[in-house]
């Protein structure tokens, strides 16, 4: 089986998750925030889905599904949010997807995180193309995917409908050699 890696950068690491953060991903991802602004994170936030979801992660890894990984603030070694690349090894792309905990909103954490996952999938991963989609009503997410050059790709109106509401889903990409220059 092929090793998670982990991600060293400047405030934060990016490690594979283990069980014992199932406590803080229940506590962070079950915000009705978190799950008001993400595509697939349920809300309510069970007990046990936590630990089901940290148990995909290495056999996701080793099959070449998704690379999925814990943001931790280095200095006090806490779970801030999760993010990840998923591929399609077929293409040599991957979707990137994040959330921060809303405590940790608006520190750059999330432009930081990204910045080193984009920066393994382009060099280890070897894909072309690194790709998000954000709900309309998230700019937020908008802003993380323009600090890393990422370029506007179109929108699919109403295309998704979440908690009873039709939802725009916005599209951003980046190819390698946009990346490497």
């Amino acid at each position: 089986m092929k090793q998670l890696p982990t991600i060293e950068l400047e405030r934060l690491l990016l490690r594979p998750f283990r069980l014992d953060d199932a406590k803080i991903v229940q506590e962070l991802a079950g915000d009705k925030y978190i799950a008001e602004m993400t595509l697939y994170i349920p809300h309510p936030y069970e007990d046990g889905m936590a630990e089901q979801w940290i148990n995909t992660h290495a056999v996701n890894f080793d099959e070449n599904r998704s690379l999925e990984l814990a943001i931790v603030h280095k200095e006090d070694q806490y779970v801030i949010g999760a993010i990840c690349i998923g591929l399609n090894p077929k293409f040599e792309h991957g979707e990137l997807a994040y959330w921060i905990g809303k405590a940790h909103k608006n520190n750059g954490y999330c432009t930081e995180a990204a910045k080193g996952i984009v920066k393994y999938a382009f060099e280890e991963m070897n894909v072309n193309r690194v790709y998000a989609r954000f709900l309309g009503k998230n700019p937020a997410s908008k802003r993380v995917m323009e600090k890393l050059g990422m370029k506007y790709e179109g929108t699919l109106r109403q295309h998704v409908k979440k908690w009873g509401e039709y939802e725009d889903l916005i599209y951003y990409g980046l190819l390698k050699d946009e990346y490497l220059n």
